[in-house]
């Protein structure tokens, strides 16, 4: 490899902004080699988040710039997701990458929704994504996914996740009668929660999504102080008392170091699905002062769409059953940007070490 040539397209990546993270390929460190390969350049471009409908973006705004320094290569972009650092003495999941807790300070402002249409979108983009419905009380992620079979146990200790829509999903509410109350306390719903999460037998997730309990209780801060989160989005509704209990949630996760990847305003316009007339029933920029209050990430704003509700009732999410709606490409554009701020996340490297065993010979 000449190294002027390679010193040279270094430079001229250098001038590449991934439209993702704002950051050019070099200092990302997304350009992972330049290699001659019989006479002929190639470049690998390594992006470490959910990147399927980006990775032709990208490839050609590699091409678009070499050629105009007529350099020739074959430039490969691909995905490669790792694990990232989670709570201080919280052990990881092997099996597991990355856990995002999706949560809010109150119930009714559609985090179930979200939470599966995230899951959907992520895996839209080329992730292997699981979802725990956490939510003891009130568990709708098996109605909301289609979701009527039972799980079952090959080893009689742990239970094999239910697919729906290419989805590994575990929830309470396929273990229970549908029409009987839980009537738990809070030790046994954390327990059975706990149990729910590491003996279901996950398979080489990337991201697995939990679907928190609304509220701020021991049930939440239980899971947000042993489960091993990569990080925690709240959703909220425009509404002043939604935004009240969303600052709750958002401080809970601040108080046990767990952080903050952003906000995501739910129902935060509706559109009239007879003349397409836009308004903000519920208040407006409510999410977007809190996310500047507190100095994080306001991640996007969906809509009170009818289509959401009859796809959810349906058991079919509407990334899943529309994917190429309005509606859908805000999902995608949301789970985006929840993928490059994990990525941002300092790595995790406990699976790369050495295992130290002490021997009495």
């Amino acid at each position: 490899m000449d190294e002027k040539i390679e010193q040279k397209i270094r430079h001229l990546l250098q001038n590449v902004i991934d439209p993702n993270t704002g950051k050019d390929l070099v200092k990302s460190k997304s350009l992972k080699k330049i290699e001659d390969v019989d006479g002929k350049l190639k470049i690998i471009i390594d992006l470490d988040y959910p990147a399927k409908t980006q990775i032709p973006v990208i490839k050609k705004l590699v091409e678009d710039k070499l050629s105009s320094e007529n350099i020739i290569a074959d430039v490969e972009v691909k995905q490669n997701i790792i694990a990232h650092q989670v709570q201080r003495g919280v052990k990881v999941f092997d099996n597991v990458k990355n856990i995002i807790a999706i949560s809010s300070g109150k119930g009714g402002v559609g985090k179930s929704t979200v939470s599966a249409n995230i899951a959907l979108a992520l895996q839209a983009e080329g992730a292997k994504v699981g979802l725990l419905d956490a939510d003891i009380y009130g568990p709708s992620q098996p109605t909301m996914l289609g979701i009527t079979d039972k799980p079952t146990s090959l080893d009689g200790k742990s239970l094999e996740p239910l697919m729906s829509h290419g989805l590994q999903v575990a929830s309470i509410g396929v273990l229970i009668d549908p029409d009987q109350p839980m009537i738990w306390r809070g030790p046994l719903a954390v327990s059975a929660l706990q149990q729910l999460l590491t003996q279901t037998n996950w398979k080489d997730l990337d991201y697995l999504i939990v679907d928190m309990p609304p509220g701020t209780g021991d049930i939440q801060l239980s899971l947000s102080q042993e489960v091993p989160v990569t990080g925690a989005v709240i959703v909220t509704t425009p509404q002043d008392i939604a935004l009240m209990d969303a600052k709750k949630g958002l401080v809970m996760f601040e108080k046990v170091n767990v952080p903050i990847l952003g906000i995501i305003e739910n129902m935060a316009t509706h559109i009239c699905s007879n003349c397409g007339h836009e308004e903000h029933i519920f208040g407006e920029g409510g999410a977007k002062k809190m996310a500047e209050q507190y100095s994080v990430n306001l991640l996007g704003e969906i809509p009170l769409d009818i289509n959401i509700r009859m796809s959810m009732d349906k058991g079919e999410p509407i990334v899943a059953s529309d994917p190429d709606s309005k509606v859908s490409a805000v999902y995608k554009e949301i789970a985006r940007k929840i993928g490059v701020l994990v990525s941002e996340r300092n790595k995790d490297y406990s699976a790369k070490m050495p295992s130290i065993k002490i021997s009495e010979d």
